[in-house]
C-alpha cells in the first residue's frame, strides 16, 4: 500500500511539473492534443508490423500528452468548450488508429480470430463513449462502468510490453462491451426515474389548475 501511494505521488510530481513547464512554455493544449495523436498513428505503424514493446513505450508516451493537454488548458487559461470537444475527437481517432494498427498485423500473419477479436474491441471502445455521451442528452450523467479510455490505454500499454496482447484484447473485449451494457442499463433507470418525477410535476400543475377553474366557477357563482 505504501508503495503505490509513494509511486502515486511521484507520479504526480512527475506531472504537476512537466504541466507547469509546458504551460510556460506557451504551447497551446490543442496542439498537444494534436501531437498526441500523431504519436498514436507512429504506434499504431509500429503495431502493425508486430513490435509490441516499441509500440507500447511509444503509447506510453503518447498517454503523456493525453494527460497533459487537459491540465495545461486549466493551468493557463486556456480551457475551452471547443478544446474539450477536440480533445474528445482525437482520442476516439487515437484508439480507433491504435486497434487498426493491430488488425493490419493480424491480417499480415493470417489469425482471424484476432482480427475478429480486435474489431469486437473496436466496436466496444466506440461505443463507450458513445453510450456516455448520448447518455448524457437524456440523464445528468453516465460515468458508470468497469472499462473507460484511460483504463483501455494501460491495458494496451501492458499488453504491448510484455507481450501479452491477446489476453489483454480479450479482457477489453468482454469489460467494454459490459460496460455499454451498465450504461444502457443505468440510463434506463436514471430516465425512468426522470420520466416519472416529470410526470408527477405535470399531475401537480393539471390538478392545481383543475382547483383554479373549480374556484373560478365558484366565485362566478357567488356573483
Amino acid at each position: 500500500m505504501r508503495v503505490t501511494y509513494a509511486i502515486g505521488r511521484v507520479f504526480g510530481w512527475v506531472l504537476t511539473r512537466l504541466v507547469r513547464m509546458l504551460t510556460l512554455s506557451g504551447v497551446h493544449p490543442n496542439v498537444l492534443t494534436l501531437i498526441g495523436l500523431v504519436v498514436s498513428g507512429v504506434a499504431a505503424w509500429i503495431l502493425a508490423n508486430g513490435e509490441f514493446l516499441y509500440a507500447g513505450l511509444v503509447i506510453l508516451c503518447a498517454a503523456v500528452f493525453d494527460l497533459t493537454d487537459g491540465a495545461v488548458a486549466r493551468d493557463a487559461n486556456k480551457a475551452t468548450r471547443f478544446g474539450a470537444f477536440l480533445d474528445s475527437v482525437m482520442d476516439r481517432y487515437s484508439d480507433l488508429i491504435l486497434l487498426t494498427g493491430l488488425l493490419v498485423h493480424y491480417a499480415r500473419i493470417d489469425r482471424f480470430s484476432y482480427i475478429v477479436l480486435t474489431a469486437v474491441v473496436m466496436i466496444g471502445s466506440v461505443l463507450v463513449s458513445y453510450s456516455r455521451a448520448r447518455s448524457e442528452n437524456l440523464i445528468e450523467s453516465c460515468k458508470v462502468g468497469f472499462l473507460e479510455r484511460p483504463e483501455r490505454v494501460v491495458l494496451l500499454i501492458i499488453g504491448a510490453l510484455f507481450n501479452r496482447m491477446a489476453p489483454v484484447l480479450w479482457v477489453m473485449a468482454v469489460l467494454s462491451n459490459v460496460t455499454v451494457i451498465q450504461r444502457i442499463v443505468h440510463t434506463w433507470i436514471e430516465s425512468r426515474r426522470a420520466d416519472a418525477a416529470a410526470e408527477s410535476v405535470r399531475d401537480e400543475e393539471a390538478a392545481s389548475e383543475s382547483v383554479g377553474r373549480a374556484e373560478l366557477q365558484e366565485d362566478y357563482r357567488s356573483v
